[in-house]
């Protein structure tokens, strides 16, 4: 398929994903060969200039020629938010570092994103892109944030707070997205780094990044796209690696994690805004990936209101230590389902669970905002695969809800070389098979337990 916009075009061509379940094509972007420099519009290097006006005439005179490459050199390009638009492919090239203001109201006027889960107006993400089609960034180059007004925004004072609620109330009562601002005040609803919102045929491929303001690259109702080769490192509070929330068909692979929480993340929504959009995120791979540094090697939730199914993480690597190897995570709240997940073919050092299920998962919100609705997510086919830990607290525990237990989990060939406390823990199950699951055994007096609810309480503050 190729998208005719000029005497050039942008070819789209389906890549084929082995995965254990019916998978759609995925499809990867190939940009015309026409470049447009930064500084043909009017970019300066250094740290006195802000270069956004130059990103957008590149971007839009990109765009309006029928695509190609927004080229940014080597050097270091100080700017607000980049929005990308269709057939644009954002190439920085190696020695580029592109560092964002950390200045709020360099990233207003408000535009249409999400946060937690929740659609709302709030501070535009640092990149941005919006119904595009056919979209990327790439390159050897790095985006680097600022990071001074972010950081003392990680906290959550009485202010922050109030403004969760509020947004809490908007999405569970139905309130129009446009008149959920959020961008006020001192709500302080951090910006993500980068932000496809609706969007398909997405290519990020090879470049590196140093810290973000919030979840690092959030890929939101998106369809179809390839990430590879991606340096990731960002360790500031909630600082996800890569959520894919109500997204489908896509492959990552070759990507590098070093984040301050879940390194690969599945979500699909939160609540009644979930319900309302009844979009899962569904047929995504995720293969061959190394992770130095998170909360998980790959998380399920705890946004999952519009389901989540025929997920597939293969050959990839934890070598040093991770909260959960593995952790799906829903509450009452939530509702949608987990179905045909399959973890295979992992490599891992320490942590305090290899893998589990906790059904009741709620962080600040627990008393921070009532119950609307109460919904049970259905949790089913489980698939966990050759599995190798130097050590763990556990090796699994799988806590369901008794009003809809989890169901058909298969455990197979999980070898954990030293476990401190316990090998299984189940309740609320129905059908769980294991086979060859083997570890050594610690007493309790040589490794303390490590307390669940005080790490939960870290999270969520």
């Amino acid at each position: 398929m190729a998208y005719t916009t000029s005497a050039q075009k942008v070819n789209v061509q389906p890549v084929h994903v082995e995965a254990p379940f019916p998978m759609d094509s995925v499809h990867l972007c190939t940009f015309p060969n026409k470049e447009f420099s930064i500084t043909k519009y009017g970019a300066q290097k250094g740290s006195n200039h802000l270069n956004t006006q130059a990103f957008a005439k590149a971007i839009e005179a990109c765009h309006r020629a029928g695509g190609g490459r927004v080229v940014v050199p080597a050097g270091e390009w100080f700017t607000g938010p980049i929005h990308l638009k269709s057939h644009v492919n954002l190439f920085l090239e190696e020695g580029a570092v592109v560092r964002f203001s950390d200045n709020p109201n360099d990233y207003l006027p408000a535009v249409m994103t999400s946060w937690e889960g929740l659609e709302c107006y709030n501070y535009s993400p640092l990149i941005y892109a919006f119904e595009c089609e056919n979209v990327g960034i790439s390159g050897k180059g790095t985006l680097a944030p600022v990071m001074g007004t972010w950081r003392t925004w990680f906290k959550r004072p009485e202010a922050h707070l109030n403004a969760l609620r509020q947004l809490y109330s908007m999405g569970s009562t139905d309130v129009p997205v446009e008149q959920r601002q959020m961008a006020r005040g001192e709500n302080h609803l951090r910006p993500h780094l980068i932000h496809f919102n609706r969007c398909k045929n997405i290519l990020l491929e090879n470049f590196h990044i140093r810290q973000s303001p919030f979840w690092t690259i959030h890929l939101y109702l998106c369809n179809s796209g390839v990430v590879r080769h991606l340096d990731v490192q960002a360790h500031g509070h909630n600082n996800d690696g890569i959520d894919l929330e109500m997204s489908r068909n896509f492959l990552i692979e070759n990507c590098k994690f070093d984040q301050g929480d879940d390194a690969v993340v599945i979500k699909s929504g939160r609540n009644q805004d979930a319900w309302r959009l009844n979009t899962p995120s569904e047929n995504i791979v995720v293969r061959d990936c190394d992770i130095l540094n998170g909360h998980t090697l790959l998380g399920i939730g705890s946004e999952i209101s519009g389901g989540v199914r025929n997920i597939y993480m293969i050959r990839c690597k934890a070598p040093q230590n991770v909260h959960r190897l593995f952790f799906l995570k829903t509450n009452h709240r939530r509702g949608g389902f987990i179905e045909n997940i399959y973890l295979e073919d992992i490599e891992a050092g320490d942590m305090l669970r290899t893998f589990e299920v906790d059904t009741e998962v709620l962080y600040q919100w627990k008393d921070l905002v009532p119950t609307y609705e109460t919904r049970i997510t259905r949790i089913d086919g489980i698939h966990v695969k050759n599995i190798h830990c130097q050590s763990a607290d556990a090796i699994y525990e799988l806590k369901g809800d008794a009003r809809l237990p989890i169901r058909n989990v298969f455990v197979e060939n999980v070898k954990v070389d030293t476990v401190r406390q316990f090998i299984n823990r189940l309740s609320n199950v129905e059908n769980f098979q294991a086979n060859e699951v083997s570890a050594t055994i610690l007493l309790h007096k040589e490794a303390p337990s490590i307390d669940l609810d005080k790490l939960y309480k870290q999270k969520a503050e």
